[in-house]
């Protein structure tokens, strides 16, 4: 078919964001209710706790795929495509009343992680140089915001007992309106990438991130030195160095080897892992703790399930969702480091808060919005110092491997910080001790100083501070295509 008309900004925008926001939603939703899902399909917590790691382990294998698929067959087919199964695998999560099938739904869902890289790829290919900065942070917020949406939801949805399922017909309403306004906006282009896939080396990479993330997701339940724990972080590490050995070897290779070693691409994705604890973490350091009843603790606020959500954790939504346009301009402004630089510090002193001064309300409610805050800004800057490090042809697949670190540090954050809340119980109380959630929030404070001194290296090595670099070829064919015009609103329109 031929390539279709430019769409307008501000709508391409509003299609990529809800299906990053369909990632997101699906991502945390399951979050609230494993225990529930244990209950009512009659299993142990331990084979609940795959629905999240089937979904994980899934999200590593395909992501890479989907992204390098999209450089190469374009990127609109791609996405209709990852929509549709989302689609249907949320509606068979919904039906079910069987845990296998549940983690094939699961297994499913985790094709969505693919739609953030390649919502990237649309946005580097449609907007022209001055709009890209503040679209990708639009987009990118979605990533941080829809997590919270998803909590919260989830607690609202499936309050006093309700079926697990229900939260499950929010993402199965999500993922369609998604897919409807993703055929409707989403240009026909062709793509930016010639070759092939490499099958092999997708089939490598995977296995090696699942011998990765298999223990750090099951640690806590095998024990952390058990010998399937530590036979597969040793597997790991032999697969992915073979990944790395076969990769120098093709001439289409599905990562470039260079492109893991470039200091342009290796502080984005560092700073993806530790911004990828921080995000958990901080969920867990406030939602578990403000529900916590004092009378029987002798911590906590004893907050309902509504409160929680409401008072705690939709400020720091609000908030990012504010912030994500300001964020966009700063990144293109003054660079996307220092930009990381700034989030970094305010995560560092919204966990610090959490770490000393969490038995006030108002000293909750102000961290954990400047550890969501935190998180917008750095979502911000990540991609745009991807986008900066690679050419066209390669954006899909490099915002891939950036997924794939943070998903790294999502699975690290949650792990450990279940880790130590499950490990700290009190038998006499039957509830986890108060420092628990110090040790959580420190985790988190320790992950931001790591991001601060990855972006304060990084700001060393690149002097223009990873500020966005002109494409002189991209801008002429957008010029071409016609893009639409620019708010000083909102930055898009």
């Amino acid at each position: 078919m031929p390539p279709s008309a430019a769409p307008r900004p501000a709508l391409l925008v509003l299609a990529l964001s809800l299906g990053v926001t369909t990632l997101s939603l699906l991502q945390s939703l399951v979050v609230p209710v494993l225990g529930t899902i244990a209950t009512q399909l009659d299993v142990s917590a331990g084979a609940a706790g795959w629905v999240l790691t089937a979904n994980l382990l899934a999200a590593a294998v395909l992501t890479p795929v989907l992204g390098r698929l999209g450089d190469l067959r374009g990127e609109r087919v791609v996405i209709l495509g990852i929509l549709v199964t989302v689609s249907l695998a949320t509606l068979l999560a919904i039906v079910t009343t069987s845990l296998p099938l549940l983690l094939l739904a699961r297994v499913l869902q985790g094709a969505s992680y693919g739609l953030f890289p390649l919502s990237i790829g649309v946005l580097r290919r449609e907007l022209p140089h001055a709009r890209l900065g503040v679209a990708m942070s639009v987009v990118s917020s979605t990533l941080g915001v829809g997590g919270v949406v998803g909590l919260v939801a989830t607690g609202l949805l499936s309050g006093n007992g309700a079926d697990y399922r229900t939260p499950f017909w929010l993402g199965l309403g999500v993922a369609l309106l998604s897919l409807a306004l993703a055929a409707r906006v989403l240009p026909r282009r062709p793509p930016t990438a010639s070759g092939r896939v490499d099958w092999w080396g997708a089939l490598v990479l995977g296995a090696g991130l699942v011998l990765l993330l298999l223990p750090i997701s099951q640690g806590h339940t095998w024990g952390w030195t058990s010998p399937a724990v530590l036979g597969c972080l040793a597997g790991s590490a032999v697969v992915l160095a073979g990944w790395v050995v076969l990769q120098r070897r093709l001439a289409e290779p599905l990562v470039r080897p260079s492109m893991l070693t470039d200091h342009r691409t290796l502080v984005p994705n560092l700073a993806g892992v530790m911004v990828g604890i921080a995000l958990f973490t901080s969920f867990l350091a406030v939602l578990q703790y403000v529900l916590t009843p004092p009378e029987r603790a002798g911590f906590g606020f004893g907050a309902s399930v509504l409160s929680a959500s409401v008072v705690y954790l939709v400020p720091g939504g609000v908030l990012g969702i504010a912030a994500a346009p300001f964020a966009g301009r700063v990144v293109v402004r003054r660079g996307a480091l220092p930009t990381l630089l700034a989030g970094a510090v305010l995560g560092v002193a919204g966990f610090v808060m959490l770490a000393v001064l969490r038995g006030m309300p108002w000293a909750v409610i102000v961290g954990g919005a400047l550890c969501q805050l935190a998180i917008t800004v750095a979502f911000a800057a990540l991609p745009a110092l991807v986008v900066q490090a690679v050419e066209r042809s390669e954006t899909g697949v490099a915002n891939a491997v950036n997924s794939i670190a943070r998903s790294v540090g999502q699975a690290l954050g949650s792990t450990v910080a279940v880790t130590l809340i499950a490990g700290s119980v009190d038998p006499a109380t039957g509830f986890p001790r108060d420092v628990a959630y110090t040790q959580v929030a420190l985790i988190g404070a320790a992950a931001f100083t790591a991001v601060v001194v990855v972006a304060v290296l990084g700001i060393r090595a690149d002097p223009q501070g990873g500020r966005p670099r002109r494409d002189p070829l991209a801008e002429v064919e957008q010029a071409t295509a016609g893009a639409g015009e620019w708010s000083p609103v909102s930055g898009i329109r």
